[in-house]
């Protein structure tokens, strides 16, 4: 008879566990969350696995025949002092509604 009423207590109890929000609700949400994290993990490596842009190693690159230049800060702003910087003109672009022939001219000053 001991194991009649252990089996008549587990029902009742399972069946006063099915009313409580928690397990209607709540216990779904947190199973789908878990469940869906390791799915989007494997659809996320997917992306990886099948991307067509490699890394390049300097080894690779000397093999192609590109060679990197050495620059230095110095040269650049050597560089940059020859620019002239002071004499530049605002141009105004065409607008995406307008054609680039309707731009109108230039003002002659």
């Amino acid at each position: 008879m001991q194991v009649k009423s252990f089996y008549t207590h587990a029902v009742q109890r399972f069946q006063t566990l099915r009313r409580k929000s928690f397990f209607k609700y709540g216990l779904p949400f947190l199973l789908f969350l878990f469940v869906g994290s390791f799915g989007i993990e494997q659809f996320a490596s997917l992306r990886y696995e099948f991307r067509k842009n490699e890394t390049l190693k300097p080894e690779n690159l000397a093999k192609l025949g590109l060679k990197k230049k050495t620059v230095t800060l110095e040269e650049e702003y050597e560089k940059l002092k020859k620019l002239d910087l002071d004499s530049w003109e605002n141009v105004r672009g065409p607008r995406p509604w307008e054609e680039p022939q309707q731009m109108p001219p230039k003002k002659k000053q």
